[in-house]
């Protein structure tokens, strides 16, 4: 429809897309001390979604968010007590505006969420064990015009992922040098 009325449109594919059901901006996996999965939240990683972006002026947030937004046909929250989603800028969602109108925070943690694990020891005690930053929001994509081939957008939603730095010792000795510091930490007290 909006192409129809000259705004240029196209379609685009997240994929390993989060949904955020409460909006904390991570999705959050808990597991108790044995390892077995606890269904403590309703967050998800998809293997994809679909929406669409079209090119419009923002005189509603300033000429500093002109250019992509994000309007999504399939919903799965509710926005301002209906199902929509939208429009929210591109330029908001690369830089973590997650509080302005439109849903820049929903569509931000379906990029760029933290996917976080998490030991669940009692009702009132976790603790967080591993967060992976780069495992939501990969090749977001959409068709070349005139061609079938892929076009990577993923620049236009995020900052490249640092780099880790691998060290090479062994994940005992890594946790045994954990044990130590705690050593230490006591000691000192």
């Amino acid at each position: 429809v909006l192409r129809s009325l000259g705004i240029p449109t196209r379609v685009i594919t997240n994929f390993n897309s989060a949904h955020d059901r409460n909006i904390n901006l991570s999705i959050d996996k808990y597991i108790d001390i044995s390892g077995k999965t606890l269904h403590l939240t309703e967050d998800s990683v998809w293997n994809f979604h679909v929406w669409n972006e079209s090119w419009f002026i923002r005189r509603d947030l300033g000429s500093f968010y002109d250019g992509w937004q994000v309007l999504d046909a399939t919903p799965q929250e509710r926005s301002k007590g209906i199902y929509q989603c939208g429009p929210a800028s591109t330029r908001a969602i690369k830089e973590g505006d997650v509080n302005l109108d439109y849903d820049s925070s929903f569509v931000f943690a379906a990029v760029n969420a933290d996917y976080v694990t998490w030991i669940r020891y009692s009702n009132k005690r976790k603790e967080r064990i591993y967060s992976d930053t780069k495992k939501i929001g990969k090749f977001i994509s959409t068709k070349a015009v005139g061609t079938n081939s892929r076009v990577d957008v993923t620049a236009n939603y995020k900052y490249p992922e640092v780099k880790e730095i691998s060290f090479k010792i062994s994940y005992s000795q890594y946790k045994n040098s954990l044990m130590d510091d705690r050593k230490i930490l006591v000691t000192a007290m």
